[in-house]
């Protein structure tokens, strides 16, 4: 019996040549290492920012493995993304303490800021909005933190001066 080859991946077209020859570098570089998908997905992850569905057929037809192994790792770490990320990360603390002192008004003025609603990326790629459940800052209640800054204290009227912070 001919086993039967795997049809290579259509390319993405977001990433350039280069991005691509990064991809298959990387894949290249760990092939013969068992346990290599995690490493391989940080890596790439690293190197072109996210991994949408033809990166993951192009590790997985390189590591020899599922697909659907690849993409259950993706999906299962929330280190991973499958999605492009902004320059900056916009988190909105939701906890008991911020919520009750005011944090839902404070992601529905992010949410009305940036025109996106959490899990998105603004289109210009600046800015993502993500909500946590606890950043255990609670005695700054309420927070949000924009990459590894805590803002303290929020108010709505505070918002367009921490995003105007940020470069775009």
């Amino acid at each position: 019996m001919v086993a039967k080859r795997k049809a290579v991946p259509e390319r993405h077209e977001e990433f350039t040549a280069e991005q691509w020859a990064a991809v298959d570098a990387i894949i290249e570089r760990h092939k013969a290492k068992p346990g290599s998908l995690i490493p391989v997905l940080e890596e790439i992850q690293e190197t072109i920012g996210y991994l949408p569905k033809p990166v993951l057929e192009t590790v997985a037809n390189g590591l020899r493995i599922p697909f659907s192994e690849v993409y259950g790792v993706v999906t299962f770490y929330s280190f991973f993304t499958m999605f492009p990320k902004g320059k900056h990360t916009v988190r909105c603390c939701l906890g008991t303490a911020c919520y009750v002192r005011g944090g839902s008004s404070i992601l529905e003025t992010l949410r009305n800021a940036l025109k996106i609603e959490p899990g998105e990326t603004t289109q210009d790629r600046a800015f993502s909005l993500e909500t946590v459940r606890c950043l255990g800052a609670c005695g700054l209640a309420p927070v949000v933190v924009v990459d590894e800054d805590t803002h303290r204290q929020m108010k709505p009227s505070k918002i367009p001066g921490v995003l105007d912070a940020y470069d775009k």
